[in-house]
């Protein structure tokens, strides 16, 4: 006989269930872990090509708003749930570049990080990557709740930003983030509308189980409860869900309240309007609203669902905005764009560079590519790995999902080939942002440079692995032999002599006694 599960909640409605506390609480127990231990993907997300894709559309909203003589204030750039700061960092790569290629001028910006996790903000505040950034005045920090934030303090800069405080409109970054915040479910049947309640099972006893297990090992039961419409105090959020009783098939239908909610509270901070970049799983047209069975949690650590988008247009849409969408179907990502302002069609920069980095190739193409490269990779050629890296923005996830056949090609070189392979790999370590990964990007591009007798560049490498994992017997032999190749004698001795000291059970450094110094 099958034992009797563990009942952890029975009939919540399901936008009020402990399912979305069990996620945070994930989050606030990983912090920064969740990603450099690999327990939460997130390539496919915040790739350098996302970056750049984003960039492009802040950097076209940036010169309508230079075109409408709005250059005296700052615009604030608030990602949300920032998480690990990889995205923020490719997005502000991204976008240095394209200013610096600018004639004209267009107004100042501030990039926020925000999260909810006290350790995610730390780590932001305190990386060597992003002082930079944050002595130019370009990038700061905040604690945001997407449910009960009011205001931003912004942590650098000590300034907060209150309702009404913004002349400038500012633009939020939702990515892969309307995916885990609170969602209602109903259930469309017959051209009525049913509220959905969640009863929460695990086979095992959840008391001493962490927020991850607890995510692998639960599962939901539905309960339907016929509704009586209208049920909200907003005139539009009834009329967006009246609209669903004509779908004509049984669906189960989430209902993003608590994402609109959240972007009032971010309208609300401007006197101008609010933009809204995002990117996740989901569906924009209504007709992809049928036929949806029974959600399943999607879990990689913390879980996640698919996302409305048809009803976060027509919220936009509803108040005189404007919204883009791609115009062809997606097979993996959707990425909009929701202009909560007026006179939206004089925004003629912003929607061209749409058109351009989404629509004609965007996000969701660039994956199919890269999964085409992965499922392919024995057959790559340097050339075409090359185009690879480049496409990808020089991506530093994408780069070592390759290297072991970069590894392979790299044994038969022309010169030519020698020096593009040498540009690629300084470009890869532009891009990279570390959080925290075990991989040694900086050792295994070293090591590449110096089998391409590039001994000087190698050993710049091999000093920045240093400063990131510390003094490893591999790496001081790596430098070793560059000085052996340069005929650099006293360092050869020096380092040589320091290595041996740090690490005198080495079998690799002693190897190197035997080296012909003549």
């Amino acid at each position: 006989m099958d034992a009797e599960p563990y009942q952890i909640e029975s009939k919540t409605p399901f936008s009020e269930s402990l399912i979305w506390k069990i996620n945070r609480n994930f989050y606030q127990e990983k912090g920064i872990k969740a990603w450099s231990e690999d327990i939460v993907p997130h390539n496919m997300t915040s790739n350098s090509s996302v970056g750049k894709t984003y960039a492009e559309l802040i950097f076209a909203f940036l010169k309508d708003l230079a075109s409408k003589k709005n250059k005296n204030e700052v615009v604030y750039i608030l990602e949300l749930g920032a998480g690990h700061g990889r995205l923020g960092f490719h997005i502000l790569k991204h976008i240095q570049k394209l200013v610096s290629s600018l004639e004209g001028q267009i107004p100042k910006f501030c990039y926020i990080l925000s999260d909810i996790v006290e350790d995610n903000l730390s780590f932001f505040s305190d990386h060597y990557q992003l002082q930079d950034y944050f002595d130019q005045g370009i990038l700061d920090i905040s604690y945001f709740d997407a449910i009960e934030s009011k205001k931003l303090y912004l942590r650098k800069s000590k300034k907060t930003i209150n309702a009404q405080d913004l002349n400038q409109p500012i633009l939020a970054i939702a990515n892969y983030f309307f995916d885990s915040i609170p969602s209602e479910l109903f259930f469309i049947q017959n051209n009525s509308i049913a509220d959905c309640s969640v009863t929460i099972n695990s086979q095992e006893d959840p008391k001493e189980m962490s927020n991850e297990i607890l995510i692998k090992n639960m599962y939901l039961t539905y309960h339907k409860s016929i509704l009586n419409l209208p049920i909200y105090n907003e005139k539009i959020l009834n009329e967006i869900l009246e609209n669903y009783k004509k779908l004509s098939s049984d669906t189960y239908v989430f209902f993003p309240k608590k994402s609109m909610e959240c972007l009032s509270n971010i309208k609300a901070f401007s006197k101008s309007g609010l933009v809204v970049l995002t990117m996740d799983k989901g569906f924009h047209e209504i007709n992809h609203l049928k036929n949806k069975k029974e959600p399943d949690l999607v879990t990689h650590g913390s879980f996640s669902l698919w996302v409305n988008y048809h009803a976060l247009s027509e919220y936009c849409l509803k108040q005189g905005g404007k919204v883009l969408f791609p115009s062809f179907s997606n097979f993996h990502l959707e990425i909009g764009c929701l202009l909560f302002l007026e006179k939206t069609e004089t925004y003629l920069q912003t929607g061209l560079a749409y058109k351009q980095v989404v629509d004609n190739f965007g996000p969701d193409d660039f994956n199919t590519i890269k999964q085409l490269a992965y499922f392919n990779v024995s057959r790559l050629k340097l050339i075409e790995l090359i185009a690879i890296y480049r496409l990808s923005g020089y991506d530093s996830t994408i780069f070592i999902r390759l290297l072991p056949r970069l590894k392979q090609v790299k044994q038969k070189i022309t010169l030519d080939e020698r020096n593009r392979l040498a540009q690629t790999l300084h470009c890869v370590w532009d891009m990279y942002f570390n959080i925290q990964e075990n991989f040694d990007l900086a050792y295994e591009i070293g090591g590449i440079l110096y089998d391409l007798g590039f001994y000087s560049e190698a050993l710049n490498y091999f000093e920045y692995s240093i400063n990131i994992f510390g003094e490893k017997a591999d790496v001081s032999y790596n430098q070793v032999l560059c000085y052996y190749q340069l005929r650099q004698d006293k360092l050869f001795y020096s380092t040589l002599n320091n290595a041996k000291k740090i690490f005198p059970n080495s079998d690799l450094l002693r190897s190197l006694e035997n080296l012909d110094m003549n």
